[in-house]
This record gives C-alpha cells, sequence and structure tokens, in this order.
C-alpha cells in the first residue's frame, strides 16, 4: 500500500545498496516501484516484490517521493536534468531523496533547477553498507530545509538507525566525502600500527584488543578489522573502486575550496597507487594489505 505522506516510493538504482532500501522499505509496507539499467539488478529487485519499470518516465509519473542510489553525480545529473531527466518533465512536484555520494556542488545546482518547477531535493548519503541498507541500520547524512527534511523523515526514519541533519542542501554529501576521507586515511593508519606491533612482538588479536580499550581506537579497529581484515573475510560489499572514487571526489573538494591537507593527501596517493595491485572491484578493507613503504605490495 501507499504511505499517505509519501505515496508510492521510486528507487532508482537497484544494486547492492538500492535493493536493500528497497527491500526495507516493502518491510515498512511502503509500495516500492524500481529501476535500474542492469537486468540482472531488475530481477533481483523484482524477485524481492519490487516493481520494475522499463522506463524512468514511468517511475517519474508513478511515484511523488524518489530515491536515488547511484554510482556518480554525473549519474544523478543524468536522472535530474535535462531533458530526458525529471527536470524535463511536466509533472506535479517530487520529493527527491538522493543518497548517492556526490558532490555538493552539483548537489546545489540541480536544487536550483528543480526548486523553479516545484520538486524538492534533499541529499541523504549512507553509510552502514548493505548489510545496513537491508536491516534499515543505515547511517545518514542529510542536507535539505528544515520543513523538506521533516517531509521526508518517514522514508528516512524507514531507512536508517542515525539520522543527522547537517545543514542546507549539499551539507549531506559534503560530510559522507569527509567521512570518507577520514575511513580511507584510518585503514592506512591501522595497519601501519598493526604492522608496527606486530614488528615489536605483539598479535594483531591483542594489539586490537588493547586499543579498542584505550584512545587510539576507531571504528576501523572496532569493526573492520574484526569484521572483515582479521578473519580473512573482505566481503563488506563496499569496493576499492567506490573508495578511490570517493577520495578522489575529498581531494577535489579541497582543490576546490582551497584546503591545505597534506596527511590526507598522502593518503589519497596512496589510495590511487594501489590501483596497480587491487583491481577495483575487490574489497576496500583490502587497502591494509598493501605496503606503502614495499610501494604497493602486499603485506
Amino acid at each position: 500500500m501507499s504511505n499517505p505522506e509519501t505515496g508510492t516510493i521510486g528507487v532508482v538504482g537497484l544494486g547492492n545498496m538500492g535493493l536493500g532500501m528497497a527491500r526495507t522499505l516493502l518491510r515498512d509496507g511502503f509500495s516500492v516501484i524500481g529501476f535500474d539499467v542492469s537486468m540482472e539488478c531488475q530481477a533481483k529487485a523484482a524477485a524481492s516484490g519490487v516493481t520494475i519499470v522499463a522506463a524512468l518516465s514511468e517511475l517519474f509519473e508513478a511515484c511523488p517521493t524518489i530515491i536515488l542510489s547511484l554510482p556518480t553525480a554525473n549519474h544523478v545529473r543524468k536522472v535530474l536534468g535535462g531533458d530526458e531527466g525529471l527536470g524535463g518533465r511536466d509533472i506535479d512536484p517530487r520529493l527527491v531523496i538522493d543518497t548517492t555520494t556526490s558532490e555538493p556542488d552539483v548537489t546545489r545546482e540541480l536544487d536550483a533547477i528543480l526548486r523553479t518547477q516545484g520538486h524538492i531535493l534533499i541529499d541523504a548519503p549512507v553509510s552502514g553498507g548493505p548489510a545496513g541498507a537491508n536491516s534499515g541500520n543505515l547511517t545518514m547524512m542529510v542536507g535539505g530545509g528544515d520543513a523538506d527534511v521533516a517531509r521526508a523523515m518517514p522514508v528516512l526514519s524507514s531507512l536508517g538507525g542515525k539520522i543527522t541533519h547537517v545543514g542546507p542542501v549539499g551539507a549531506g554529501h559534503a560530510v559522507k566525502i569527509v567521512n570518507n576521507m577520514l575511513v580511507a586515511s584510518h585503514l592506512l593508519t591501522m595497519s601501519e600500527a598493526v604492522r608496527l606491533g606486530n614488528a615489536a612482538g605483539v598479535t594483531t588479536e591483542n594489539l586490537i584488543a588493547a586499543l579498542n580499550a584505550g584512545s587510539g581506537r576507531s571504528a576501523i579497529s572496532e569493526v573492520n578489522y574484526p569484521k572483515w581484515v582479521m578473519n580473512g573475510a573482505f566481503d563488506s560489499g563496499f569496493t576499492m573502486g567506490l573508495m578511490r572514487k570517493d577520495v578522489r571526489l575529498a581531494m577535489a573538494l579541497a582543490k576546490d575550496k582551497k584546503v591545505a591537507m597534506p596527511v590526507s593527501e598522502l593518503a589519497g596517493q596512496i589510495w590511487a597507487a594501489s590501483e596497480e595491485l587491487l583491481s577495483d572491484n575487490a574489497d576496500f578493507n583490502r587497502i591494509t594489505e598493501c605496503d606503502p613503504a614495499e610501494k604497493g605490495a602486499k603485506s
């Protein structure tokens, strides 16, 4: 059934994250229509109960609320802007929730265009991976006006366990870029800490236990190492290619805003160099296997 506050929800992008969010919305009683260019993604979503449409135009017409879960800002621009996008259609105002890790300035540009047609755009990038998407426990960093975010809250509350309104449109995407820049850097510093501790005769298990009891702990030591690194699982659902993209976004944002970040810039160089060893499809936690002292060779 349709939620009276949101209507039928359209999900554009049915990959690991989009499909997980669609499943969560269905479980919470929302009607969901989905679109993806991949036939495989369409089939998986249909098997989960999502109604699939063959064209974006059908989704725009049927859904007062639209969620985007796309790879890049260029994909978002294509879906929302131009003659073939939402901005090129003569329809009643829509609420668009963009969960893509996108670019703040692009988001603000699209918002300015859509506002002239009555549409509302909020950016709500997410953290928590496919598991969080499927369980409704995502961390969401939301950018938008107070009234707009309030209007989106029934959907956000279904998807997110931790929802933080961080400012106007574009602020959510800025925070997500900063967050992932820190994650990328923490993975590198944690891998160095483990190599140093091991060289000094401390096992990884004992080192992690001690760090997690002290001030040096982080999400990387508390979650990533026990869950995906130490056991060799490397199946977080987030790839090297996606993290390298997010690091590039952080470096570009720093350059555009003229913010000096010498430490993070070095981390960015290490992530870029890792492309020679680790494919885009590899789990992003595998960066911990690269030793910068050995020019990226696995440790």
